[in-house]
């Protein structure tokens, strides 16, 4: 079982813990995905996301037969 690490979470988890001024919701300028937990968070997802061996997401197709 798995459990949090000891110490304060690095990102804001609710809109009350964001500092002033900043945006809970916000969407990602380079792939238009919706990101929640202010500043924070989008730098986040800018390190594990888009680096610089580019884009790590794997397009999905799924083929419906009618």
């Amino acid at each position: 079982m798995s459990r949090a690490a000891d110490g304060p979470h690095p990102h804001p988890l609710t809109p009350a813990d964001l500092p002033a001024g900043d945006e809970w919701w916000r969407g990602c300028p380079d792939c238009h995905l919706p990101i929640q937990g202010g500043a924070a968070s989008l730098a986040a997802h800018r390190r594990t996301v888009h680096t610089s061996a580019g884009d790590s997401r794997h397009p999905i197709t799924i083929n419906l037969e009618f």
